[in-house]
């Protein structure tokens, strides 16, 4: 059974930077989560921040790719550099994706960790950037397939390709729009 990496926040967990979580109502995920297939996972609560925290965004919206090739850092609202637990983080998630056989993840969107389409631009203002979060931009990296958690029918698809094929991963497998 294919497994799949999912943000805690998402599966009701208490783990993000206000304390809250983001708990997700889609049929789908609860339904992957009756079949034991996803792997609950917060990278920055992983990689050493604690809840609640001071609000994060990577500097200038560059995005995931930017803080991984050292050319961005991701700032807290009070001004501290929390990129060493951002990276920490990523690199957990992958390890946990791989222990897991995990080939896909579902993710929530906007997060510096885990957006996938967008993230906060780093002035703190509510604005979005295009572009991918860290731990996003480490599993694409590593060939993973990452969705927003607003683009679980794709991740749907991305499954049924995956069990079809019965292969270790394609680069033709469905991905987000």
């Amino acid at each position: 059974m294919e497994r799949i990496l999912v943000s805690a926040c998402l599966m009701g967990r208490r783990v993000r930077y206000d304390g809250g979580a983001k708990t997700s109502s889609d049929e789908r995920l609860a339904a992957w989560r009756r079949e034991g297939r996803l792997v609950a996972f917060c990278p920055e609560v992983q990689g050493g921040l604690p809840v609640p925290r001071p609000a994060a965004e990577i500097e200038g919206g560059a995005g995931g790719a930017a803080v991984l090739d050292g050319r961005a850092r991701v700032l807290a609202a009070d001004g501290s550099d929390v990129t060493a637990e951002f990276l920490a983080g990523a690199r957990a998630a992958l390890a946990a994706a791989r222990d897991a056989g995990a080939r896909l993840a579902v993710l929530k969107e906007g997060s510096p960790s885990c957006g996938t389409l967008a993230v906060y631009d780093g002035t703190f203002t509510g604005r979005r950037a295009a572009g991918r979060g860290v731990t996003t931009a480490l599993l694409e990296r590593h060939g993973i397939r990452v969705f927003g958690e607003d683009h679980v029918e794709e991740a749907a698809a991305c499954l049924d390709a995956l069990e079809s094929s019965g292969e270790a991963g394609s680069a033709s497998l469905p991905g987000p729009g």
